[in-house]
């Protein structure tokens, strides 16, 4: 992961002619450029549901971001890449609000916490022809992540910012004894996909570059879940690659009115870094979705600003996987120690 994101380095600073400025034994981006990215164009708005935010929030920036993610699903992909489903035998409801806390610790290194919470209900087929329900609600997994972003994007030449995602996933589900949810994940949103109750490490390498009137992000990201453990036997699944691209066009400046189009994939891998091999059904997966959203801007002055979002994901082919749709709701509130709070 350092090697891809130092070549990344290397290739946007050799396209710019301006390669990053190194101060002492940290590699950022000078005050200069930082400050030339502030001026540039990027209207104060939500910006992607599906993605974090690339760009970091200034020194002495907070946001709050409250959203909720729900999942109904009623058919399943076969065992190989298709747009087709059938039937599941598992019907599955379930939503999963979390709170991310932010601050941005230095103009380069962003601190993300994000509890969930998560309910669901699952329509399970018997073989008499009859179906059993079974539900539960509880504490979800918590995220921690922290983004280091060492390049700025320049608004005069095509380079992009550059950041990386550096998170751990604690399986608080576990701790607090909520049901695992059938499939195994919460309903896909703006974090890395990951195993539902599982300790999971995830590093990502994410861009954005913003050309008037469109804004372009997106990202990569790696996850490896420890062993767990089911009847005292360790259970080991596969590593998880999730990749996200979005597309914005802002409509409206002023008033943050924008439309995207959020591009999302989710392959569970057969294999793991440790070298274990995959002992939990199935071995791997893949699933495809595509999302239109809007976002709008509610308010913004010297006191703090509210924007929001709002979309659905629709899956359009997957491999042992749920063919679901995701209904998202999302809102950012930010807040500054240093007056107006900043677009990131």
């Amino acid at each position: 992961m350092a090697a891809l994101l130092f070549g990344a380095m290397l290739f946007v600073g050799a396209k710019s002619g301006a390669p990053p400025t190194v101060h002492g034994f940290e590699w950022v981006p000078s005050p200069e450029e930082i400050q030339k990215y502030r001026r540039s164009w990027n209207p104060f708005s939500h910006g992607p549901i599906l993605n974090t935010g690339v760009d970091i929030q200034p020194k002495g920036q907070y946001l709050i971001q409250p959203f909720v993610f729900g999942q109904v699903g009623h058919e399943q992909y076969g065992n190989k890449l298709t747009t087709d489903s059938s039937d599941a035998q598992t019907h599955l409801r379930a939503v999963a609000p979390t709170l991310i806390f932010a601050y941005g610790i230095t103009n380069h290194v962003e601190l993300n916490v994000a509890p969930s919470w998560v309910w669901f209900e699952a329509s399970k087929a018997t073989p008499s022809g009859e179906r059993t329900i079974d539900t539960d609600t509880g504490p979800g997994d918590t995220t921690i992540y922290l983004k280091y972003r060492p390049i700025v994007q320049d608004p005069d030449t095509w380079r992009p910012s550059i950041t990386q995602y550096n998170g751990i996933t604690l399986p608080t589900s576990q701790w607090f004894g909520t049901t695992p949810i059938p499939g195994g994940f919460s309903p896909l949103g703006r974090l890395p996909g990951t195993k539902f109750g599982g300790l999971s490490f995830t590093e990502g390498v994410l861009f954005r570059k913003n050309l008037q009137p469109f804004r372009l992000n997106g990202g990569v990201y790696y996850t490896y879940t420890a062993p767990g453990s089911n009847a005292g036997m360790n259970t080991y699944n596969g590593d998880i690659v999730n990749t996200r691209f979005i597309v914005e066009y802002i409509a409206d400046d002023k008033r943050g009115l924008g439309f995207n189009a959020e591009f999302l994939m989710l392959n569970g891998l057969p294999f793991r870094l440790d070298g274990h091999d995959v002992n939990l059904k199935p071995t791997s997966f893949s699933l495809i979705g595509v999302e239109p959203s809007i976002q709008y801007k509610f308010f913004h002055d010297e006191k703090g600003a509210l924007v929001g979002a709002v979309g659905v994901l629709f899956s359009i082919m997957g491999q042992n996987d749920v063919n679901a749709i995701y209904p998202n709701i999302s809102l950012y509130y930010y807040w500054s120690t240093t007056g107006k709070p900043q677009m990131r």
